[in-house]
């Protein structure tokens, strides 16, 4: 009997199941692709729709199932295998062969990684703590939902949008939360001044405690964290941490099999990495962005997973297409939503249109004197139009911009 490990072949293997796996896998039978596909994810769960998590399945407004990318039956009646709760190792790609945790082989025709990445953890002492969550998949908010009944007091570390959408969520349960932010202001990484001001007015006026311009130096507890001890000394208790702090790229077996990357894999605009018959799409993919002054950047939306996705399938069926989408983000909190257009780090300038007292208006954002960006709360209808405006690089004058009763649609083209 002999004792080496099985080994599985399939024409494309996907790894991850999250939004860029799925949406590779959907796309490639769309396209007309017929042979074997499978999709290796390390959750056990079929795949799902990630925003969700720190919004309305967080508050119990939606279930599990409701959730799902697809209903489960999909995956099969499309011929697609899904290999769950299994972690890819190691890459071959000269063999074209992957190796599980478990030690199977699994051989591919073309790879596509979309493994995503995993949420970055506090590395000061207590971080392994009891009541110390992440929000990264259904698994840290099963555990997370679970703790709550016993918990007074939450300390979210980092104000960035998972930070702030977990804060709205628990002070609708009657928790004390307070927001520990390293920088000035929260989303200082993603917008301007006027909407993080803007979203601190809103969570203060909420009971949320926001402390900005503070770092964590340890988390305090035995075996369950009691506390949260910053750097100036002071001790904020709490039964409970969620830490919000962005993701560390899940990219090690690819960059190990000599892919380019650094911050993420390396892709170009068709989502190829450097090894051949290797894709890298989603989260974990960094590429050249002409949204971003071409700078090379990795996007963590649903937007850009979906569009890279679709891009990679059509290129493997032989299609000549290239990823040049505008990119799109959201976020609710209490009965805000956040829309944006396009990337405004590097803007050199901010045009308020509307009157946030009216809890509806949008920032746009510009680079030289053409517009970047827009962030939209409770303005659909800028979101939709501005989108144009930044596909373009628009050149609009200011004051037309800052006029909320002209819709931006009749602001470009100029004439």
């Amino acid at each position: 009997m002999s004792d080496s490990p099985t080994t599985t072949p399939y024409d494309i293997v996907i790894i991850g199941t999250g939004h860029a796996g799925a949406q590779a896998a959907i796309a490639l039978r769309q396209e007309g692709f017929d042979g074997t596909i499978a999709m290796i994810g390390e959750e056990a769960y079929p795949p799902y729709e990630r925003p969700p998590l720190s919004k309305e399945y967080l508050a119990g407004e939606k279930a599990f199932e409701r959730i799902l990318i697809r209903p489960e039956r999909f995956w099969e009646e499309r011929a697609v295998t899904l290999r769950l709760a299994e972690r890819i190792v190691a890459v071959d790609a000269e063999a074209r062969c992957l190796t599980t945790q478990a030690g199977a082989l699994v051989e591919y025709g073309t790879l596509i990684w979309a493994a995503g990445g995993h949420a970055r953890r506090l590395s000061c002492d207590g971080h392994d703590l009891s009541g110390v969550h992440s929000v990264r998949n259904r698994a840290d908010v099963d555990r997370l939902i679970a703790e709550l009944p016993d918990v007074r007091e939450v300390v979210v570390v980092g104000g960035g949008y998972i930070g702030l959408e977990a804060a709205a969520v628990l002070t609708k349960f009657g928790k004390a939360v307070t927001i520990v932010e390293a920088q000035d202001r929260v989303l200082a990484r993603v917008a301007g001044e006027a909407l993080s001001r803007f979203y601190e007015a809103e969570h203060r006026a909420h009971g949320v405690t926001i402390r900005l311009n503070e770092s964590v130096a340890c988390l305090e507890g035995e075996r369950a964290i009691s506390g949260v001890r910053l750097a100036d000394g002071s001790v904020l208790p709490a039964q409970m941490a969620i830490v919000g702090i962005g993701i560390i790229p899940s990219v090690e077996p690819l960059i190990a099999a000599g892919a380019e990357g650094d911050n993420g894999v390396t892709v170009d605009a068709q989502g190829r990495t450097s090894l051949p018959h290797v894709f890298a799409i989603g989260d974990c993919a960094a590429h050249a962005n002409a949204f971003a002054d071409g700078a090379v950047i990795r996007l963590e939306s649903v937007q850009n997973a979906h569009d890279q996705a679709t891009v990679a399938a059509r290129t493997i069926m032989g299609k000549e297409v290239a990823n040049h989408a505008v990119p799109w983000f959201w976020s609710n909190q209490y009965d805000l939503k956040l829309q944006t257009v396009g990337l405004s780090a590097g803007h050199d300038r901010a045009i308020l249109r509307g009157d946030p007292a009216g809890r509806s208006f949008s920032v746009v954002y510009l680079r030289g004197d053409r517009v970047i960006a827009l962030d939209c709360v409770n303005a659909m209808r800028d979101f939709v139009q501005g989108k144009a405006l930044v596909a373009d690089g628009a050149v609009v004058p200011d004051e037309a911009l800052a006029d909320p009763e002209r819709p931006l649609k009749t602001l470009w083209p100029l004439g």
